[in-house]
């Protein structure tokens, strides 16, 4: 797998008065699309609500290259961009692109771990955690610090 992707559909109430895709939705989507991916890979909001951790960003921020309209055929890509060996710090990027492999839009996430009860960052990160950013596929010009 080069990338975890998702087809997005584009609703009226995400359109802003210029009639295309307002900025917040992108943010919506990877948002969504994170959450997602995580699940799937076993950390789920019961996990992280039992195991009193889960993610924490710092950084958010988004590129845009082509505006996206209604009725656009876009799919969400989403890769690891950074990642520290011990998994504690992390970049998340998603690809924006049209049917036609068109980059529209590239958001980039900064985050880590944070303990929800003492409101920290974790350490160590738990396997369950470092398992999952492990097997996510990894940007193109991957970096590990």
């Amino acid at each position: 797998m080069t990338s975890f992707s998702k087809q997005l559909s584009f609703r009226w109430s995400d359109l802003d008065p210029n009639f295309h895709v307002r900025h917040s939705v992108y943010y919506d989507f990877a948002a969504q699309h994170r959450m997602e991916i995580l699940e799937s890979l076993g950390l789920t909001l019961q996990i992280f609500q039992k195991q009193h951790f889960g993610p924490v960003l710092f950084r958010e921020e988004c590129v845009f290259r082509k505006e996206l309209k209604l009725g656009d055929a876009i799919t969400l890509y989403t890769k690891v961009a950074k990642m520290k060996t011990d998994a504690s710090r992390w970049s998340i990027a998603h690809e924006f692109r049209t049917e036609d492999n068109v980059l529209c839009a590239t958001l980039t996430v900064d985050g880590a771990w944070m303990d929800t009860k003492l409101r920290k960052l974790v350490d160590p990160v738990p396997e369950i955690a470092l398992n999952a950013m492990l097997s996510i596929p990894k940007y193109e010009d991957f970096t590990e610090s």
